[in-house]
């Protein structure tokens, strides 16, 4: 159950209180900050600025939801998570990818097991309704582009390649 009520010490400060885990919305944002500076490091340093960008825009989103999931769980797990849903979406777990890695380099990275990090990612997909094969939100430019649902077009209620 989530409650929301203001904070009796200082009136601007809003405390929610989910699971009986108190963090008012400061402490959220501070931790959603924790998550997106672990995820971009990562993305900086094995992958590319593009990525990093997916994985803050995927956090960010994330700390928008009513329901808070940042707030439990510790934060390398929600940051290693959001990069392998970034990977996971953009086929970055292939060889022949131009930016690759593996879940195993990912796990090792931020100290989790790979079976934890890719359930946590499960979790991500579910809230955020993302697909398992592709999602304009958080695809590479390069992914997006050559998406062949691009070349689809629908006329008279019958789909058409362009």
């Amino acid at each position: 159950m989530i409650e929301s009520k203001t904070c009796p010490h200082d009136s601007s400060r809003s405390i929610i209180r989910e699971n009986n885990i108190l963090m008012d919305k400061q402490q959220l944002k501070e931790r959603e900050a924790r998550v997106i500076e672990l995820a971009t490091a990562f993305c900086k340093e094995h992958l590319d600025d593009e990525c990093a960008e997916l994985c803050t825009k995927l956090v960010q989103k994330l700390g928008r939801k009513r329901s808070y999931p940042l707030q439990s769980g510790r934060v390398e797990i929600w940051a290693a998570a959001s990069v392998y849903t970034i990977c996971s979406i953009n086929f970055m777990f292939s060889k022949s990818s131009r930016l690759n890695t593996s879940s195993a380099e990912i796990a090792e990275h931020f100290g989790a097991s790979g079976s934890t990090i890719a359930q946590k990612s499960r979790v991500i997909k579910d809230l955020l309704n993302i697909s398992n094969v592709f999602d304009l939100d958080f695809s590479l430019k390069e992914i997006a582009d050559n998406n062949p649902f691009n070349h689809l077009v629908m006329r008279n209620g019958f789909i058409f390649f362009d």
